[in-house]
């Protein structure tokens, strides 16, 4: 296979997954790409999880009291929903899918909640006001309640309908086949959720591609997008680093504009740039603000006081799972029911760490060592099945090969959260030799408390190097908020069952 396709070679050196995909989309109108096929089916989640929501209502609560009958709320509230649509789209609700790779449910409670909560009691104060509908406050309420989950619910619903599709998935582009390139296209071929079908890379000058990507053609140079793009149906093209000329490269981004295409840009310095950074600009030219890594003080009593009600709470419920795991790891080989290990938490202060034994008693840590060692390397390979994960099947317990699959081996960690060792969400308590292999960077994970889960467990796991792990952490202490704690608890349930079904 030659550096870069010939044009007269094209045809031969794309997949079969992109052409069934092109072909899929020429019989598929109206919805052809991934845009057409979300917006209709998040609107139909909308107005039948609202519709639901006043159907119960009024099943629970009865109609009006005031001479209004049912119907008539009914009628009034079905003349309403175009507004309810209006302001989910100036929210924007319906739009992120198309552009985000990985955007879900969690992402939109914010913007569901505001939206159902600014809807509905604006229109209590209208039905007040106006007397068309019977202004009754408990009634509205139990309607915000049912809005909020059926809105939520039938959303997630949505998605994974349209997951099931090919018109969900986005036929995607590379700008650059060198480092970063490549690293990228290795992520987006290990998450398949993302519903980004890789083309192949544009590069003049590639560099020679890694184990995980040496698939994938290089489709020739930039100045070929705009013909990529009609020929493939490419609905995102990510620009990464090449080594072409600066003008050339803001010629060819300025030509996509035209074409009705998502254009991500990797910033330069994309290692340092979190999900909190905000753009400015200055009479024209954009800036990327990083806002300062801390917590305040009242940030942490927040976060604490979440920590323990929510562990004392999960505590209490699992109680019988305990009692079950303690039973089945105590008969499967002998040694104790708990596996300790020092860890390091915020500001590096060690404290032992709890969980459910899963290996033979006694198993050396060494192996791990070494391990750890080599996945810092960026040019870490998977140990297995594709995953950064090292692989100790003859040391691991019958029992305990089903807890790490299900991450329930990290149950016991709930005490180290109401302990205050760690907290529900943060970064990976990492083990002191771990620290050996850091970069200086790495520190900054230390910067906020320890996590049960995080920003790394929840879009990444094992389908990531150590050292990515590391950098993700470090995204996290880099832009917490009370809002990212929060996504990630609702995320983590997500994936969690996401992993159990594609196994």
């Amino acid at each position: 296979m030659s550096a870069v396709a010939e044009p007269a070679g094209l045809v031969s050196q794309i997949d079969p997954r992109t052409l069934e995909i092109l072909d899929h989309r020429r019989r598929a109108r109206p919805f052809r790409s991934r845009g057409a096929l979300i917006r209709r089916l998040l609107l139909a989640a909308d107005l039948i999880g609202l519709t639901l929501a006043f159907t119960l209502t009024e099943i629970l609560v009865g109609g009006g009291n005031e001479g209004i009958s049912t119907a008539g709320e009914f009628a009034v509230f079905f003349l309403t929903l175009p507004a309810w649509i209006v302001l989910a789209r100036l929210y924007r609700l319906y739009d992120h899918d198309e552009e985000r790779t990985g955007h879900t449910t969690a992402d939109d409670v914010v913007g569901v909640f505001h939206l159902v909560t600014v809807t509905t009691w604006a229109l209590w104060i209208i039905g007040a006001a106006t007397g068309v509908v019977t202004a009754d406050p408990t009634k509205t309420a139990i309607f915000w309640a049912f809005a909020l989950a059926f809105v939520t619910l039938g959303r997630m619903v949505a998605r994974s309908a349209a997951r099931l599709s090919l018109s969900y998935v986005q036929n995607c582009i590379i700008v650059g086949a060198g480092d970063v390139g490549q690293l990228l296209g290795r992520k987006i071929l290990q998450h398949p959720e993302y519903g980004i079908n890789l083309v192949g890379f544009v590069d003049t000058q590639p560099k020679p591609r890694r184990a995980e990507v040496e698939h994938l053609s290089v489709l020739g140079s930039p100045d070929r997008l705009p013909e990529l793009v009609a020929l493939l149906d490419v609905e995102r093209v990510i620009v990464a680093f090449s080594k072409e000329p600066t003008p050339d490269v803001l010629r060819v981004v300025r030509a996509l504009r035209e074409l009705d295409v998502q254009v991500d840009i990797v910033p330069r310095l994309f290692d340092v740039v979190g999900p909190h950074a905000e753009i400015t600009s200055i009479e024209g030219v954009q800036l990327v603000g990083l806002p300062a890594a801390h917590m305040s003080r009242s940030a942490r009593i927040v976060k604490r006081g979440l920590d323990v009600v929510v562990s004392a709470i999960l505590l209490v419920l699992s109680a019988p799972l305990f009692a079950y795991a303690a039973w089945r790891i105590s008969r499967d080989s002998p040694g104790p029911i708990f596996f300790r290990q020092t860890r390091l938490g915020m500001n590096q202060r060690p404290f032992t760490a709890l969980k459910f034994r899963t290996m033979k008693d006694g198993t050396s840590q060494e192996e791990h060592r070494a391990f750890i060692k080599r996945a810092l390397d960026s040019k870490a390979a998977p140990e297995a099945a594709g995953l950064y994960k090292l692989d100790r099947r003859d040391v691991v317990t019958p029992f305990g090969s089903w807890l790490r699959k299900t991450s329930l081996d990290e149950l016991p960690q709930l005490i180290n959260v109401l302990r205050g060792d760690m907290s529900l969400v943060g970064p990976r308590p990492c083990i002191p030799y771990e620290t050996e292999n850091f970069e200086p960077h790495h520190f900054e994970r230390f910067l906020v408390p320890a996590g049960l889960t995080g920003l790394w467990q929840v879009k990444a796991r094992a389908r990531s190097t150590f050292g990515e792990a590391l950098d993700m952490d470090v995204a996290y202490a880099r832009s917490w908020s009370f809002g990212l704690d929060l996504k990630l608890l609702l995320l983590t349930p997500m994936e969690l069952l996401s992993r159990r079904a594609t196994r």
